[in-house]
């Protein structure tokens, strides 16, 4: 048996694919260094970002969402269809469980950003009301892709830009499952399709909020994981050597960092690598064979910063914020005469962003991310009820057109 299978049968994460997540998450931390915990920013990281940037890390995650979503739909999908399960049960459980795993914490912390802008905002690093209470309106609507769209370089968006990926992942959650139910396996043309066409198109604002790629490269992966082709393809000779599984892990990551730093940005083609790239990573994590990286103290660590990335992602913007605004208040009361070094900054948000993750991850996201499974396992027993109801009437009613003379 694989330790794919021993995986799936144990319920046990797959720890290569919190690694991912933890290299996505730190990776858009990084990037957001410039600009929000450093401005107008540090000369060093001008430099790095225009050889190697570090935004891959959206498109990762959006590459891992898109294999983990439709790996947990499709053997739904295929219990509907030969079992005759009642449709709207496993789909509405799926959205069940996604609304009380990802909602309550970025509506969290959506309030608690609105706040800051309110009590906490003497210079202003915030923005202004009026932005905030629009982006707010947005992140909760899960439209704000649309308004970062709209907002790029002409009018300001507001502290909770990074809700743009969280609307677009919660778009796809809606519109995945009925396209696996209304096309079946026939979906997978038309996400070769959706890769190709933003491929080719020119990425403007407006695309750039709306790339889907990496999401339909992650549904591919699970959907060809269904098929004998897996045990066909799988890339055994990663682990035989540490250096080559070293290199199929380090290479991928370079690439993404030229392809997204600056002397890159007018070639058309790399967003569309980067979800290549990332899409390479998921493969290679989806065997859960150590892959991507083997068992100790560093898969260990980045899988504890992986399960809290979502956390880390809502939080560490507000924080970069919020260390900015303390430091100023600090040195306008005199308590200290000029700003800190930049290390010591960079020291103090990753301890609080840590903490404060820890804190959303046990209080906020387990707790209802188990009411979440209760009460979708409820809303399917439900539906079963009222299915096997609605079965027995109608064969009442048959049975009684039978029965007539």
């Amino acid at each position: 048996m694989s330790a794919l299978d021993l995986t799936r049968q144990s319920g046990q994460r797959n720890l290569e694919i919190e690694v991912l997540r933890a290299l996505a998450v730190i990776g858009v931390a990084v990037h957001h260094l410039q600009g929000v915990l450093f401005q107008p920013g540090l000369q060093s990281l001008t430099a790095l970002f225009h050889y190697a940037d570090f935004w891959w890390g959206v498109d990762l995650f959006f590459a891992i969402s898109g294999f983990v979503i439709a790996r947990g739909l499709l053997p739904q999908l295929g219990g509907e269809r030969g079992a005759g399960r009642y449709w709207p049960s496993w789909i509405g459980a799926f959205w069940i469980r996604r609304f009380l795993r990802l909602l309550p914490s970025a509506w969290l912390w959506l309030t608690l950003t609105l706040l800051a802008v309110f009590l906490f905002n003497k210079t202003g690093v915030f923005g202004s009301v009026e932005a905030n209470l629009k982006a707010t309106l947005a992140g909760v609507l899960n439209i704000a892709n649309f308004r970062l769209a709209d907002a790029m370089f002409r009018y300001e968006y507001g502290a909770s830009f990074v809700y743009w990926s969280l609307s677009l992942e919660e778009q796809f959650y809606l519109v995945l499952p009925v396209l696996l139910l209304v096309l079946r396996r026939h979906v997978a043309w038309l996400l070769v399709a959706v890769f190709v066409a933003q491929a080719l198109i020119f990425r403007s604002v407006f695309w750039m909020t709306m790339r889907t790629d990496a999401l339909a490269l992650g549904v591919l992966i699970a959907m060809l994981e269904q098929g004998r082709i897996w045990i066909v393809v799988d890339p055994r000779w990663v682990a035989r050597f540490p250096v080559s599984r070293t290199m199929a892990v380090l290479l991928p990551l370079a690439g993404m960092c030229v392809f997204a730093s600056g002397w890159m940005e007018k070639w058309p083609y790399r967003v569309s690598s980067i979800a290549m790239l990332a899409a390479w990573l998921v493969w290679m994590a989806s065997y859960a064979s150590g892959y991507v990286m083997g068992d100790g103290y560093p898969r260990r660590w980045l899988a504890w910063i992986g399960a809290r990335s979502y956390a880390i992602y809502l939080i560490h913007v507000p924080v970069y914020f919020g260390m900015r605004e303390a430091t100023q208040r600090l040195i306008d009361a005199g308590v200290i005469h000029r700003w800190p070094p930049s290390w010591l900054s960079l020291l103090i948000a990753l301890v609080l962003i840590g903490l404060l993750a820890e804190l959303n991850y046990q209080w906020v996201e387990q707790p209802l991310r188990a009411y979440g499974r209760r009460l979708a396992d409820a809303f399917e027993c439900w539906c079963k009820g009222h299915d096997g109801r609605a079965r027995d009437e109608q064969a009442s009613r048959l049975g009684s057109v039978a029965s007539s003379p």
